[in-house]
């Protein structure tokens, strides 16, 4: 079981987000006054490929283990700075498979849809952070640890302090891949 270190919204198309003291999750929606709320694609790259494709980028999680990790290499970020909705804390969540129900404080459920692909701006950010948020596996394999998306499955209010607990889904697991 993990729990919610932090939860962060921002109604403009902005890198990071501030952290308030609770955000509430619509189930098919994602997060309520958040700029990429909808059932439809919001972010603004994808947009303009595919605006009729199905938001699966609702709820952007982030463990705070990955800023530990960063500010041994230099890196100082903090909760909702690299834009995501719900840092998380004593969960392996990028190696959760495709499908996993995350289920947070007494009533929100998200499925976990895929890992998110960091991008260039994250250099905007902090120069050089692209690259460590980026890994390879034992196999030479990249490895994204800027997070998992999800989709929001039953509504609720979360708020820093709420539990994580983890339901895996039925049958073989299939591996996060960037969505």
């Amino acid at each position: 079981m993990g729990s919610i270190e932090a939860v962060s919204r921002s109604q403009q198309y902005t890198f990071s987000k501030p952290n308030e003291g609770v955000i509430r999750l619509v189930p098919g929606l994602g997060v309520e006054g958040d700029a990429h709320y909808g059932e439809k694609v919001r972010h603004r790259s994808r947009v303009a490929r595919t605006p009729d494709a199905p938001n699966l980028r609702q709820v952007h999680l982030i463990h705070a283990e990955l800023f530990e990790e960063l500010a041994g290499r230099g890196f100082a970020v903090a909760p909702g700075q690299i834009g995501e909705n719900v840092t998380t804390r004593g969960l392996d969540l990028l190696g959760l498979p495709t499908g996993t129900l995350l289920h947070l404080g007494p009533e929100a459920v998200v499925e976990v849809t895929g890992l998110r692909n960091p991008c260039v701006q994250l250099d905007g950010f902090r120069p050089g952070l692209m690259k460590a948020v980026l890994d390879r596996d034992d196999e030479g394999g990249l490895v994204r640890k800027a997070g998992i998306m999800g989709v929001v499955v039953t509504g609720g209010e979360i708020r820093p302090g709420d539990q994580i607990r983890v339901t895996l889904p039925d049958g073989p697991h299939r591996k996060l891949e960037p969505v």
